[in-house]
């Protein structure tokens, strides 16, 4: 294995020079620089992560503080957020940890403050842990993504808005008895930015006088958590709902599911729209609310480049794109 003795060798300069040709760090001149990295090409060498640690002050490594990516969503912001930092040769430490747990806990507490990060990516934060306050204390550049972003750059969506325009788009084609599947009374199983998803349809319903019809299905943000709200919500024919807004494309997908194995026809007899725009969304003709995590997951990792460049710089909060998009599970209600 090359050394940096070797490359130093072989480009006919130091050991000091040779290093800070690779590191970055202090001057040399271009043509040197160039000769130490035609060397080290030749030699196969590729440093030492603690020696370069050493040499610069940086970890080339950014911790990653999300919940289990067994959901749709996370699992694209963290392949976006991967490819990131894969080209700015970054390496990436994953905590992917359920909320309220004590593994997490042990996290905060004991397990961040002795690690060293150049920069912190927190996706989905709930502001009743204090996370992002507690992160703040670690003094590191720290971005967030989702609706919570207490004094950090972020990326998020409207959460609220989604879920109004999702309502909206029902309550347009005539519809007046529209209900929500994937809300919870239990805040702890209810994250922030479905909280505000709810706020959202209530707020749609309250501005077409509709508010009295409100009916919220308490489910996990999954497919078969839909799928169960969705049997109880239809299985009698007298109380039905003409259309359901899910908390996100998998309840929404679920509930569709539902609908069919019970003989009710979408859009025909059901109206059902989500939010996320999934992977299986165009495969099932679901109506939704697009947006796009691994482009959050790509940009959340350029604000923290640009944070950990300049940590004191104003923070940055970049509005992420979402737009309707109609396909064939909604329609005008029968008469």
């Amino acid at each position: 294995m090359s050394t940096i003795a070797d490359v130093a060798a072989r480009a006919g300069v130091s050991k000091a020079t040779a290093s800070r040709a690779l590191s970055g760090r202090g001057y040399v001149a271009e043509e040197t620089r160039q000769r130490v990295s035609d060397a080290a090409a030749e030699l196969s060498y590729v440093a030492h992560s603690s020696a370069t640690s050493l040499a610069t002050g940086r970890t080339q490594t950014v911790g990653v503080i999300m919940p289990p990516v067994d959901r749709w969503f996370f699992s694209e912001l963290l392949a976006g957020i991967q490819e990131s930092l894969f080209d700015l040769d970054y390496e990436l430490a994953l905590y992917g940890l359920r909320e309220g747990t004590e593994t997490r806990e042990r996290l905060f507490d004991a397990v961040l403050p002795r690690r060293r990060f150049d920069g912190i990516i927190a996706v989905g934060i709930q502001p009743s842990a204090h996370e992002l306050e507690r992160l703040h204390r670690a003094q590191r550049p720290l971005v967030s993504v989702g609706p919570y972003s207490e004094g950090s750059s972020a990326v998020s969506i409207d959460d609220l808005a989604a879920a109004r325009i999702a309502t909206e788009h029902l309550i347009d084609l005539g519809h007046v008895d529209i209900a929500f599947v994937g809300g919870s009374s239990d805040a702890g199983i209810l994250s922030f930015g479905d909280a505000r998803r709810v706020e959202g349809y209530l707020e749609a319903l309250r501005a077409a006088g509709l508010s009295a019809s409100a009916r919220i299905a308490e489910a996990a943000p999954t497919m078969p958590g839909g799928y169960d709200a969705a049997v109880e919500l239809l299985g009698d024919r007298r109380t039905r709902p003409s259309a359901i807004v899910g908390v996100c494309d998998e309840a929404a997908i679920g509930a569709t599911i539902a609908a069919r194995r019970l003989g009710i026809a979408v859009p025909t007899e059901l109206s059902v729209v989500g939010i996320d725009d999934h992977q299986h969304a165009a495969m099932f003709s679901l109506t939704t609310i697009r947006q796009s995590p691994r482009e959050q997951g790509q940009e959340a990792v350029r604000l923290l480049q640009a944070r950990m460049e300049h940590p004191d710089a104003a923070l940055e909060r970049v509005a992420a794109t979402s737009a309707l998009v109609v396909r064939s599970s909604t329609a005008a209600p029968r008469a």
